[in-house]
């Protein structure tokens, strides 16, 4: 009676762990595999699949980016915003990462309770998602410069707590 105790309880343990598994891929950022119909954009796009893209995500975030009116975010240097990367980094900026505040604070409190070290694409969205909270706080004023500073406080230290995580098991972010 025990073994089947003991046996029941460890298929439990297994199931509800790969079911977890299973669908916490989408938890953090919905918008990356959740494509409109009449869009023609990549399911789930990632910027940073070798070195040279890195430091051309790093190119993009230090050119001039401009942000209108309904939030849009475009590369203002022609010859950069012409790269194929470009068009994911639009993709990436204006549908996939969150840009409102209820919209941040609840992915700073997905990822404060995320299990084990953030996917490579799950960190990215993260990063750039923290560069645009950056860019917000340093334009607000006031009151809502206090709100748009406390997410990106919380941002931070998810990244930081994700980065300390990743160099304690030596597996990359």
């Amino acid at each position: 009676m025990r073994w089947k105790t003991l046996l029941l309880l460890l298929l439990y343990y297994n199931a509800q762990a790969s079911v977890c598994h299973r669908w916490s891929r989408a938890v953090l950022f919905p918008a990356a595999h959740r494509p409109k119909r009449s869009s023609s954009l990549p399911l789930n796009p990632v910027l940073q699949t070798s070195l040279e893209e890195v430091e051309l995500l790093y190119e993009f975030l230090l050119a001039e980016l401009e942000i209108s009116p309904d939030l849009q975010i475009s590369i203002k240097d022609e010859e950069l915003a012409s790269l194929r990367k470009a068009s994911d980094f639009h993709t990436i900026c204006n549908n996939v990462i969150p840009k409102s505040i209820p919209d941040i604070r609840r992915l700073s409190a997905s990822l404060s309770g995320h299990p084990g070290i953030l996917k490579k694409e799950d960190f990215e969205r993260t990063a750039l998602t923290l560069a645009y909270t950056a860019y917000r706080t340093a334009l607000s004023q006031g009151h809502q410069k206090d709100i748009w500073a406390q997410s990106l406080i919380s941002l931070f230290q998810a990244l930081r707590h994700d980065l300390m995580r990743s160099s304690q098991s030596g597996a990359p972010p």
